[in-house]
This record gives C-alpha cells, sequence and structure tokens, in this order.
C-alpha cells in the first residue's frame, strides 16, 4: 500500500525507552549506511544509547521517530536526530534526516525535517546544519546524488566540501620514521607527547583551548561557526561519555617551549567496529604553523597507536578539500579518497 508523508506520525524518542531507540537506530543505521556499505561512518546502538541518556552539559540532544501505521503495528520509517549547544553557537542547531530505502520519494522526509526546523525555530535557532554522505566520483557538489539534492531542494547551501579518506593499517614504519625524520629538523624546540586515555591533569587546559578553537580555525567554508569556549570540564564531561561508549582515544600534542598547547591529533577506536579507527581532529595553532607540527603529531599518533592495536585494518578520516595542507599530510602518510561529505547550511 502506497503511503505519502501526510500519514506519518512523529514522536520524540525517550533515550530509555529500549524499543524507541532501537528502532530509531535501526531505521538511521540502514538509511545512514544505504549504498555506502564500505565508507559509511555508523553511529552504533550503544554508542548512541549512551550519548543520548547522559549527554555532556554543553549540548542537547534529541531525537525523533517517524512512524505509519496504528498501535500495536506501527513502524519507524523516518529518523530525525537534533543537536543544540548550550554555552556558545547558541543560533545554532545541527540536525539529520534518514528515511528507510523502501519509503522514500514519499514526502517522509521533508516532513520530519519540518519538524525539526519548527523546534529549532521554538529554540530561537536560526542557522540550521546537517551533512550529507554522497560518492566521490560525484564531485565536490554531490550533483544528481540524493542527499544533496534533497538539502539544495529545502533550502541548503553547501558550505564547506570534505573528502573521506581511508589509511590501511598498518603504515610501514619505515615510511613512520622516514617523515618523522624529515620534520624533526623543524621543529626541534617543541616537545612531543602520546598518551591513550583520559588528558592528563596537566595539561588540561591547554587541551580543551586548542581543541576548542578547531571549529573556527579550521576551515569552514561559508559556514556560520562562533568560536567555542574553553572548558576544562567540557573535556572530561566528553571523556565519561566516551569512555560510557566504549571508545577509547589515542592523542598526541606537541608543546612550545613555554609549555603551550601548540598542536594535537587524536584517533578514536570503539570496541563496536572490530578493526576500524577514526582520526579526529588535527590542528596547529596559527602561531605554530610552519614547523611541520601537523605531520609530527599525525606520526607520534599512528606509532602510538599502532603498538597499542596491532588488529586494526584502516583508518577512517575527512578533511576539507581546501584544506591543502592537512591533505598533503594524510597524502604523505598514504591516505585515499573514497567518498564525499557536504556539510550544508540554511538560515532561517
Amino acid at each position: 500500500m502506497s503511503t505519502s508523508g501526510t500519514d506519518l506520525r512523529i514522536v520524540a524518542v525517550d533515550p530509555f525507552d529500549d524499543a524507541a531507540l532501537e528502532a530509531w537506530h535501526a531505521t538511521y543505521a540502514v538509511a545512514e549506511a544505504h549504498g555506502y556499505e564500505d565508507t559509511a561512518t555508523v553511529w552504533q546502538l550503544e554508542e548512541v544509547r549512551a550519548l543520548m541518556q547522559a549527554p555532556a552539559s554543553g549540548y542537547r540532544i534529541d531525537a525523533w521517530n517517524g512512524l505509519l501505521g496504528t498501535e500495536p503495528d506501527a513502524f519507524v520509517v523516518a529518523a530525525g536526530w537534533m543537536r543544540t549547544p548550550r554555552h556558545d553557537n547558541l543560533d545554532r542547531a545541527d540536525l539529520s534526516v534518514h528515511v528507510l530505502p523502501a519509503h522514500r520519494r514519499r514526502g517522509h522526509g521533508t516532513r520530519v525535517l519540518a519538524h525539526l526546523e519548527q523546534v529549532a525555530r521554538e529554540r530561537g535557532r536560526s542557522i540550521l546544519l546537517a551533512e550529507a554522505h554522497y560518492a566521490y566520483a560525484a564531485g565536490p557538489a554531490g550533483a544528481g546524488e540524493c542527499g544533496p539534492e534533497f538539502a539544495r531542494a529545502r533550502g541548503y547551501a553547501l558550505g564547506l566540501g570534505d573528502v573521506q579518506r581511508r589509511l590501511r593499517l598498518p603504515v610501514a614504519a619505515g615510511l613512520l620514521d622516514r617523515l618523522a625524520a624529515e620534520a624533526a629538523p623543524h621543529h626541534a624546540a617543541y616537545t612531543l607527547r602520546s598518551w591513550a586515555g583520559p588528558v592528563p591533569d596537566e595539561l588540561l587546559d591547554g587541551w580543551a583551548e586548542v581543541t576548542a578553537s578547531l571549529t573556527t580555525e579550521a576551515p569552514v567554508g561559508e559556514l556560520a561557526l562562533e568560536p567555542e569556549r574553553p572548558d576544562p570540564v567540557a573535556v572530561r564531561e566528553h571523556e565519561a561519555v566516551l569512555a560510557r561508549q566504549g571508545r577509547r582515544k589515542y592523542n598526541t600534542v606537541a608543546l612550545a617551549p613555554d609549555g603551550t598547547v601548540a598542536a594535537y591529533t587524536d584517533l578514536v577506536t570503539t570496541v563496536h567496529e572490530p578493526g576500524r579507527a577514526y582520526q579526529w581532529g588535527t590542528l596547529v595553532r596559527r602561531a605554530h604553523r610552519g614547523h611541520r607540527l601537523g605531520l609530527a603529531v599525525k606520526v607520534a599518533n599512528l606509532r602510538l597507536l599502532q603498538a597499542g592495536r596491532p588488529d586494526l585494518t584502516h583508518l577512517l578520516t575527512y578533511n576539507a578539500e581546501v584544506n591543502d595542507h592537512m591533505v598533503a599530510v594524510n597524502d604523505l602518510l598514504g591516505f585515499e579518497p573514497v567518498a564525499r561529505l557536504g556539510e550544508f547550511q540554511k538560515r532561517l
């Protein structure tokens, strides 16, 4: 039987209602991976559960189920999600919409998106950010791809184009040694420090400052983003969420002679995805650029990761296509482009 978006009921998800949350995740996961099974970066159920049941204080996180049918036979065909910052970027809302492949082109995604936009308005948000995953061969704009075309048709413009890259592990020790040796003369005054797990107390303030600056010091394209407030308490809250999610972080910083955290990078593994690791942030503060610190911290962190997790087979990351320096670093390490991610924006 054919159904339309007008038949859809949109219901908020209680993260402590196992059935509702699991139905939401099942729909999200199938939709997110459809057509991109080798490159999709799907949040796992227990990662979502841990995040939504006890989020860090800096964000509000909500989810909605789009249901067809009547109880007790109703089933979820669409999933909506929204994150709204509480401390900075108070005009911003991050959102996503997913629809099961068999139920697309019936208006369900449009209905869920309209609901999320209305909630954003009620919360005083005027800048909406959303992401779309699409094939690398489609080019930066993703012309003809479902996600980008859905976004553009509903008033969202591409603000920043990212490229997803994959690195096969392990990287040869000889290559890492050579790259480290080539970079070393350029940062002789700096000290590299690596560790797995929570940030050491003596580095916490510096870590909070450098990671908060990533949002605006990295390329942002046309996205309207404000600097985030450095918050050591938020760092500890985030670490607690990671632990509940089954994730472990591997970190390296470059310390300037005065002890300032001049650069950082972090990698993440999860018990829910054997063989896979994720490259998260990498940033060199503006005052410390030109010393090949980006390459130095990434090489050191890869060494740390491979020593602790020899079972890993690949590492995934995203770079803004315009971030020439970081793309060059990743090329040296052997990353290969596999897909694209568009960061779309709409002003209400």
